[in-house]
């Protein structure tokens, strides 16, 4: 069984950074695509980016707007999302997700083609 746990969250001001960590057990953060989403209230969970199985990343670029990264640790078996230059809008429950197999070069924007989630940390930016 695969179990993701997100951690990193917190009450940050406007410009700050954060370093989200997604640790996985039950299989290797290198076998498949694994995701970050976010939520915030009222919304539906959007894409900001992703890793293949391939180490190819995809970002939403109108969400991260240059400002994230995402970095894979398959010693740690940790996937990190590196948030800098925070704005209020940034505010959102963030949540890793894994794929189970497929394309080894494909990064899923649908929340649905990602069979493993993580219970979400939150992200509070202040102005």
């Amino acid at each position: 069984q695969v179990q993701l746990v997100e951690s990193g969250g917190g009450l940050v001001q406007t410009g700050a950074s954060l370093t989200l960590s997604c640790a996985a057990s039950g299989r290797s953060v290198s076998v498949a695509t694994m995701g970050w989403f976010r939520q915030a209230p009222g919304k539906e969970r959007e894409f900001v980016g992703g890793i293949a199985r391939s180490g190819g990343i995809i970002l939403n670029s109108g969400s991260s707007k240059g400002r994230f990264h995402i970095i894979r640790d398959t010693a740690e078996n940790t996937v990190y999302l590196q948030l800098n230059n925070l704005e209020p809008e940034d505010t959102a429950v963030y949540y890793c997700a894994a794929a189970e197999s497929g394309d080894s070069r494909r990064v899923s924007s649908l929340p649905n083609e990602y069979k493993y989630w993580g219970q979400g940390t939150q992200v509070t930016v202040s102005s």
